[in-house]
């Protein structure tokens, strides 16, 4: 499993205390110094069955300072992806990707389901 975190993230890392007591083996990534690409995105919108609007850190001061809540509903979902690859605090954390599955933020219910 890949773990994409921002380790300051208290979210992130209630996340990470979760895999590690539960003993799950994981990779972590850390979104701000290895942001996700144009195709990860891509994949991971595609897999997840998710609206592309979940992908972004709505509550993140960049969200927020670019006025993206009014612009994003202009975009098409190619620009809002290859804008999430331009910078990783614009991307919702954590993400957890297994091999069929795409978690994006922390539920812990969800995240049982993955790790069974």
């Amino acid at each position: 499993m890949l773990f994409i975190e921002y380790p300051k993230c208290t979210t992130c890392q209630k996340a990470k205390k979760f895999l590690t007591d539960n003993n799950v083996s994981f990779t972590a990534r850390h979104i701000k110094e290895d942001n996700p690409t144009y195709a990860e995105l891509k994949l991971w919108y595609e897999k997840s069955g998710l609206p592309l609007k979940r992908f972004f850190n709505t509550s993140g001061l960049l969200y927020k300072s670019m006025d993206l809540k009014n612009k994003l509903t202009n975009m098409s979902e190619e620009e809002q992806l290859e804008l999430l690859a331009t910078d990783g605090m614009l991307v919702k954390r954590p993400i957890l990707v297994t091999e069929d599955k795409i978690y994006v933020g922390f539920r812990e219910n969800e995240w049982l389901d993955a790790i069974k």
